[in-house]
């Protein structure tokens, strides 16, 4: 029998995850400066919302806190070139294989055989080697010189379909702490945060430590079964080491809160945290898909954006707040004017 939560919603049905949100209310800038973007902050014990500026979230940390971020650097993955018929090709890089192969998604794609040439640049040249179980491709890169400096001087920020112009700033889609280069989408949570916030953070007692997921498929990929049990996550490559775990362990054993930026530093915390409530230190791929149901392990509290109706994102958040609490906020928001989505505005998931 289907667990239902208190208004008769299936929690499984893809569906139950739907909110209406106007087209205009899809933020396409960021906000500046960083942290003057809006803050929803939510209290899961009262249910009682309020609303802020994010620049506001450190008064609502406290000295012991362990604020987990999540430091990957978004490579610019997408790339154009020719085929040598001439037609243009895009290939957005998902996930490195080896030195040389990645996993990727192209368009388009039916018209890229096993053997195909593609050109992007005198530097940089691929050849298609097979199709993946996801509909995508697995090319093997031909360079002269380092990939990613190649890459960065030629790719284009991966933004998602729904910001309908290219944002040129390409440090804008990074988040102020960022080091290992390896996303194709950034971990979104993080781009509200400055420097010069960070920094009062730090100085109010809170610690920061640092964990790494390379957001990939895993992240964005749009549920298309009808029950969300059917559905298949993309695994990512995640990284905890043994000095933030240990960091991370003593905490939680002290009774201090581990509040996680983002899903994707939530999604590292929980892949690695073992039965026993203790976080491993982890080099692996994760495919943790959370929703309903799901006890959490180590996450105490949770800064997100808004994300997109029926995905594995906002199923994570109904997870940690509930399914009717969750749309309900998000009406909330919706009403109250409130930017969505990657350049959008955040919420405080107490």
């Amino acid at each position: 029998m289907l667990k239902m939560n208190k208004n008769n919603l299936d929690i499984f049905d893809t569906r139950t995850y739907y909110y209406n949100l106007p087209e205009e209310q899809i933020a396409q800038t960021p906000a500046e400066p960083r942290d003057s973007s809006r803050l929803l902050v939510y209290h899961r014990d009262t249910q009682m919302i309020e609303h802020k500026n994010f620049y506001n979230v450190i008064d609502y940390l406290q000295s012991g806190d362990v604020l987990v971020v999540n430091n990957t650097r978004v490579l610019p993955a997408r790339l154009y070139g020719k085929k040598e018929t001439g037609a243009v090709i895009e290939v957005l890089l998902l996930k490195r294989l080896d030195i040389t192969t990645w996993e990727c998604l192209a368009k388009p794609g039916k018209r890229l055989k096993e053997g195909t040439i593609i050109v992007f640049s005198p530097e940089l040249k691929a050849e298609v080697k097979s199709d993946t179980d996801f509909g995508g491709k697995i090319i093997s890169f031909i360079f002269e010189g380092v990939f990613e400096e190649i890459v960065d001087k030629i790719g284009v920020m991966p933004l998602p379909p729904y910001i309908k112009e290219q944002y040129k700033d390409k440090d804008r889609y990074q988040t102020v702490y960022n080091k290992v280069t390896g996303s194709s989408a950034a971990p979104t949570a993080g781009l509200h945060f400055t420097n010069e916030l960070m920094q009062k953070i730090k100085d109010k007692g809170v610690e920061v430590v640092e964990v790494l997921l390379h957001v990939g498929l895993g992240t964005f990929r749009p549920v298309s079964e009808t029950n969300i049990k059917n559905h298949k996550m993309h695994s990512e490559y995640i990284e905890v080491t043994k000095d933030s775990a240990d960091k991370i362990n003593k905490a939680k054993s002290e009774g201090r809160r581990i509040i996680a930026v983002g899903t994707t530093s939530i999604r590292v915390l929980e892949s690695a945290t073992d039965d026993n409530g203790i976080l491993q230190p982890v080099q692996k791929e994760t495919d943790i898909f959370i929703y309903p149901g799901y006890e959490f392990k180590m996450v105490d509290a949770v800064i997100t954006n808004f994300h997109l109706p029926e995905s594995t994102l906002i199923m994570l958040v109904s997870a940690f707040c509930g399914l009717d609490e969750t749309i309900d906020m998000y009406n909330t928001a919706v009403k109250e004017g409130y930017r969505f989505f990657s350049f959008g505005d955040a919420t405080l998931l107490l």
